[in-house]
């Protein structure tokens, strides 16, 4: 093992490679990814402390008045600890990694990655990014189809920051924004806003209605930003069973707010 290997390999050169495969890059949310971490040994033996897997997504926030992106952890999975690698040897290290059933779907721009990370000691660590595609939950698809229904066509999602933590801590919520093509609210609505936050046996909705100005009065309520109104609706899963009903269910509660 030479001094120049040694001092390449400690600034990345010649250092070991990590490539992580999973079975298929398309998940429901609350689903198991399983994949391997394969590991090539560079040109020098190196010991790694650990091996991580981090779930990553970004969201936007304001600061000094602009929008920038910023990344966030989701969760994190140790896959090993205390391996040596020698000179161009090759592991595989299998895992199963579950995804939050509130991680992200991945709609119009929110990206949803699995970053691998190596820490080597006195190193460069290496890194591999894998993106995958997130659908939603049983439950939240079935919310999402009957607002279909119901005339709304989805203009566009993002993970957006809160400055209230809302569920599991974290600094953002994804938000599903919709605007009325046909149906009962066509007249009425000018957007609606849901925010989903699925559970294992139901789905709680915050739901934003921005009604449509009408008159001197709907001026004035736009003009002031009254117009707009929250409020939160749990959806069950014997309720989704009939979707007839489950439309009935999500109409007669925004019609509350029109």
């Amino acid at each position: 093992m030479s001094f120049v290997n040694r001092m390449l390999a400690s600034v990345g050169i010649g250092s070991a490679v990590v490539d992580t495969k999973l079975e298929g890059n398309t998940f429901y949310a609350g689903e198991t990814i399983e994949g391997v971490v394969e590991i090539k040994g560079g040109k020098v033996d190196q010991h790694i402390d650990e091996i991580n897997l981090y779930l990553m997504t970004q969201y936007v926030r304001e600061v000094d008045d602009r929008k920038v992106t910023q990344s966030h952890t989701l969760d994190s999975f140790q896959v090993a600890q205390d391996i040596t690698v020698s000179e161009g040897e090759q592991k595989k290290i299998p895992f199963k990694l579950p995804l939050p059933l509130d991680v992200p779907v991945t709609i119009g721009k929110t990206p949803v990655w699995l970053k691998t990370g190596l820490d080597i000691k006195q190193a460069v660590d290496p890194k591999d990014e894998d993106y995958i595609t997130i659908k939603p939950t049983e439950l939240s698809e079935k919310v999402l189809d009957a607002i279909e229904q119901l005339g709304f066509r989805l203009r566009k999602s993002s993970c957006v920051h809160v400055k209230r933590h809302l569920q599991n801590n974290r600094p953002f919520v994804q938000e599903f924004e919709f605007i009325p093509t046909s149906g009962p609210f066509n007249r009425d609505l000018d957007e609606l806003e849901v925010v989903f936050f699925p559970e294992q046996d139901r789905v709680r909705l915050m739901i934003e209605v921005d009604k449509r100005g009408k008159g001197l009065f709907g001026l004035l309520e736009e003009a002031l930003d009254v117009d707009e109104q929250k409020s939160m609706l749990t959806i069950t899963r014997a309720e989704v069973s009939d979707t007839g009903s489950l439309q009935r269910t999500l109409e007669n509660h925004i019609r509350r707010y029109v």
